[in-house]
């Protein structure tokens, strides 16, 4: 694979030329449609009026709200979340060592909601208090599958088959709760179970940048040293790195990511699952790298809105439902893959 260089003496990047290209591609397809996104609404305007109207000028004081108050904020939190869910998808990926290790398949992602359901249907908290359930709920799961594979620890498809028990149990869980809910609170639980970013505005969208900024900071710092796990465990220890630490820094950071993310929208089916898979092709990666995940995760939770709001306009689908759709193509295709794989 060709190298860029990029920089001087002791602080010269040495970078991908395709994985590069790949990323910068990314964020290219992820400003227009993020642009789109903030053009189209049952409120019409031009490309000209919207950008005008996204930078406080123009006389147009309610267009300028609409961009503003209610689309701004919306692509913001798509992205967001799109990142968060890509990065933790790529970890669970390195951790694991399998494509399939995503916090959809092993049951992270049903735990978080196991959490927020509980405020909604027996505690009746408000928004803040689903988005602690949320978070209680994935760390709580990520605590019982750590105790269930802590004799092998967290690696290979020991924890995607645990994953998978426990992601089932509290699927099932999950069902029970709705099923005995009261009809309001029953509503209430599938909205939020169905993942959407319809309601999202400013005050949720800043907390969840700032909390996603703060745990990329980790992220990043694992990044290397859990790139090094692809080279296995004997060889990675060789060169210093703490595989055991590592492994379970980076799950610690991941079930953040994803629990935070839960926390805004609901859950989102297979773009943790499928971001990391996509950018790692697409870049020519032999691992999911984590920036390249980011940026691809992104763009799926974008795009996935866009259609949403305008598949089936003026009635809005949840986002879940698409990147449910478009996520369980993906992983029949994944699995006719491994599939084939096995047979050689």
């Amino acid at each position: 694979m060709r190298h860029l260089l990029v920089g001087r003496g002791a602080v010269t990047l040495r970078l991908p030329v395709r994985t590069t290209v790949a990323v910068l591609v990314g964020l290219v397809v992820l400003a227009g449609l993020s642009v789109a996104c903030l053009l189209v609404g049952d409120y019409d305007m031009t490309l000209g009026e919207t950008l005008r109207a996204l930078v406080g000028r123009g006389d147009d004081g309610l267009g300028i709200y609409f961009v503003q108050e209610t689309r701004a904020p919306r692509v913001a939190a798509a992205a967001l979340v799109g990142i968060a869910l890509g990065v933790a998808g790529a970890i669970f990926q390195n951790v694991t060592g399998n494509p399939l290790g995503s916090p959809d398949i092993i049951g992270f992602t049903t735990g978080a909601a196991t959490g927020a359901l509980v405020q909604i249907l027996l505690l009746g908290g408000d928004t803040d208090a689903v988005a602690l359930g949320a978070l209680l709920g994935g760390f709580g799961t990520a605590a019982l599958v750590f105790g269930l594979t802590r004799a092998a620890g967290l690696t290979g498809n020991r924890l995607v088959l645990v994953g998978i028990g426990v992601g089932a149990v509290l699927a099932a869980i999950n069902s029970l709760l709705i099923v005995r809910a009261s009809l309001d609170a029953a509503q209430t639980a599938a909205q939020w179970t169905a993942g959407s970013l319809n309601a999202v505005l400013w005050p949720r969208t800043a907390l969840l940048a700032v909390s996603v900024a703060v745990l990329l900071v980790p992220a990043a710092l694992l990044a290397r040293p859990l790139g090094m796990l692809a080279l296995g465990d004997d060889l990675a220890a060789g060169t210093g790195v703490r595989v055991q630490r590592v492994r379970n820094a980076s799950v610690v950071v991941a079930v953040a990511l994803v629990s935070v993310a839960i926390a805004v929208t609901g859950p989102l089916a297979f773009v943790a699952l499928a971001a990391p898979q996509v950018a790692r092709r697409v870049g020519g990666q032999p691992t999911p790298g984590l920036l390249s995940s980011a940026v691809t995760g992104a763009v799926l939770v974008v795009a996935s809105d866009l259609a949403a709001q305008r598949l089936f306009a003026p009635t809005q689908l949840a986002v879940g439902v698409v990147t449910g759709a478009v996520g369980g193509v993906y992983l029949v295709l994944l699995l006719a893959g491994e599939w084939r794989k096995q047979r050689g």
